[in-house]
C-alpha cells in the first residue's frame, strides 16, 4: 500500500493557551527525566555493582556481562510498550498512556531497590530483577512517543520542533539527577558500602519523583490534535501497529535507521563507559562520572537551540550536520580514553554530545511528522524504542564483546560511527516535515 494516507488530511489547530502549553511543557519533560532517571540508575548500578550482587562468578567480565544482559533486557521489553501503549495513546488518548507508564516505571524501580540478592534468596534474586527490568522497559516503550505528542500537539505554529524537542532534555536530566543521587551516595558510603546496600537508595528516592510527576501529569489536558479527531470512527485503527506495518513499511525502516546511532552515542557514552574507563583503563571512577555529568550538561543546555534551528531551517539539515560530525568525531571521542586525562575526556565526550543532540533534538519532531495522527503515537513510538533498543539497549553488551577482543577504546568509536552513518544514509532517504500539518 501507498505511504500516502487514503483520506484528505483534516487541519487541527494545534495551539492552546499559553498556561496550558507551559504546562504541558513541564508534564513532558518531568515524565521523561524520572523515566530515565530510573533507567540512568540502572544503568550505572549495573556498572558497578548489580554484576557481584545478582550474578556472583569468578570472573568480573562474566558478571558484568551478565549485569548488562539484564540491562539489554529491558530493551527487549520495549516493544510490548510500543503495542500496549502505542494501542491506548492512539485510541484512548495520549493522557492516559503517560500517567498509566510513568505509574508501572515507579513501581518496578521502586521494586529493584527493594529486591533481596543472589546471597539472600539464591536463583529467585536474579529471576525477580529480571522481571522488574522487564516492566521497566514496558514502561518506557511507551513513554518517549506520549511525551514527544503531548508537547508537540499542543504547540504554537512553527515550533513544534521546540516543545518537542522538551522532552529530549529528559534523558540528559534523568542521567545528571541520577548522578547527583549517586556520587554523593558513593561519597558518603564509600565503594563498599554502596556495594554492600547503599546502592539501593537511588531507586527507593524513585518514590517521590513519581508521586511529583504524577500529579502533574495528571492536571494537564488531552492533546487538541486528538480530542478533535477522537470522534471519527475512521481516525483511529484497532491494532495501530498492523496498520503502521502495512501502510507505512519504508518509513517505519528509514525512522528506525535515522535514530539508531544516536542511541548508541548516547548509551555508550552515558551507560558503558562508566564502567569501561575504570575497570579496562584504570580512569578513576569519579572522573568518569564528572566527565560524563559536564558533557550532559552541555547537551541539555544546547537541545532547545538545535530545536529553534530545526523549526527555522528544517529537521534534516540539522540532524545531518549531527550525523556527519557524529562519524567523524567518534574515533577521537572514544579515543580520548586511552589518554587518561580527565579534562581532555571531558572536552572529547562534550563534542561528541553536542553532534549527538543536532541529532536527537530535532528528531523528536521529524519521528511523529512521518505519520498521521491515527497512528502517530505508535509511529513515534515504533521507529524511536527500535532504534534505542537496537542501537542502544545492545551497545553495553556488544562493547565489552568488543574489547574482549580488541582491548581498545577504539573500537567503540568503530562501532558508534558506524550506526551513525548507518542514521545519515536513513535520513537523507527522509523528506522534509517542517512544513507538514499536524492532521487526523
Amino acid at each position: 500500500m501507498s505511504e500516502t494516507t487514503a483520506t484528505t488530511p483534516t487541519p487541527v489547530a494545534t495551539g492552546t493557551d499559553r498556561t496550558q502549553v507551559s504546562r504541558v511543557a513541564v508534564a513532558s519533560l518531568i515524565g521523561t527525566t524520572i523515566e530515565y532517571y530510573d533507567f540512568a540508575v540502572y544503568g550505572t548500578a549495573a556498572a558497578l555493582v548489580l554484576g557481584p550482587a545478582f550474578f556472583p562468578s569468578g570472573s568480573s567480565t562474566v558478571s558484568t556481562l551478565a549485569a548488562f544482559l539484564t540491562f539489554a533486557a529491558a530493551f527487549l521489553a520495549r516493544p510490548v510498550g510500543v503495542v500496549l501503549f502505542g494501542t491506548i495513546g492512539d485510541r484512548l488518548g495520549r493522557k492516559r498512556a503517560l500517567v498509566v507508564s510513568l505509574l508501572l516505571m515507579g513501581l518496578a524501580t521502586v521494586g529493584v531497590g527493594l529486591l533481596p540478592t543472589y546471597e539472600t534468596a539464591g536463583l529467585l534474586a536474579p529471576v525477580l530483577l529480571v522481571t522488574l527490568r522487564l516492566l521497566q522497559g514496558v514502561s518506557i516503550g511507551g513513554e518517549w512517543g506520549g511525551a514527544v505528542l503531548l508537547a508537540a500537539e499542543h504547540a504554537p505554529p512553527g515550533r513544534r520542533a521546540l516543545y518537542a524537542s522538551i522532552p529530549q532534555v529528559g534523558p540528559v536530566a534523568g542521567f545528571l539527577l541520577s548522578s547527583a543521587v549517586i556520587l554523593p551516595t558513593i561519597s558518603i558510603a564509600g565503594m563498599d558500602g554502596f556495594a554492600g546496600g547503599a546502592w539501593r537508595i537511588p531507586f527507593l528516592l524513585s518514590a517521590v519523583l513519581i508521586v511529583i510527576g504524577l500529579w502533574v501529569r495528571t492536571t494537564v489536558t488531552e492533546s487538541p490534535v486528538f480530542r478533535e479527531g477522537r470522534p471519527r470512527p475512521a481516525a483511529t485503527s484497532r491494532f495501530p501497529l498492523g496498520t503502521l506495518v502495512r501502510q507505512y513499511p519504508g518509513r517505519l525502516l528509514l525512522g528506525i535507521g535515522a535514530a539508531i546511532g544516536g542511541s548508541a552515542v548516547y548509551y555508550l557514552t552515558i551507560v558503558y563507559s562508566i564502567s569501561y574507563g575504570p575497570k579496562a583503563l584504570g580512569i578513576p571512577q569519579n572522573t568518569m562520572l564528572v566527565a560524563v555529568s559536564v558533557a550532559a550538561v552541555a547537551t541539555a543546555a544546547a537541545t532547545v537551540p538545535f530545536a529553534r534551528l530545526a523549526d527555522k531551517r528544517g529537521r534534516r539539515p540539522v540532524i545531518l550536520t549531527g550525523a556527519v560530525g557524529c562519524v567523524v568525531w567518534a574515533l577521537p571521542m572514544f579515543g580520548s580514553l586511552s589518554t587518561r586525562n580527565g579534562l581532555v575526556i571531558t572536552g572529547a565526550f562534550t563534542v561528541g554530545l553536542l553532534f549527538f543532540i543536532m541529532m536527537f533534538s530535532p528528531i523528536a519532531a521529524f519521528l511523529p511528522e512521518l505519520f498521521p495522527a491515527r497512528l502517530r503515537y505508535t509511529g513515534a513510538s515504533a521507529t524511536f524504542i527500535l532504534a534505542n533498543t537496537l542501537g542502544g539497549g545492545f551497545a553495553p553488551l556488544v562493547a565489552t564483546w568488543l574489547n574482549s577482543q580488541w582491548q581498545s577504546p577504539l573500537v567503540l568509536g568503530a562501532y558508534a560511527g558506524g550506526l551513525c552513518l548507518v542514521s545519515l544514509f536513513c535520513v537523507l532517504a527522509l523528506p522534509e516535515t517542517k512544513d507538514q500539518e499536524f492532521d487526523i
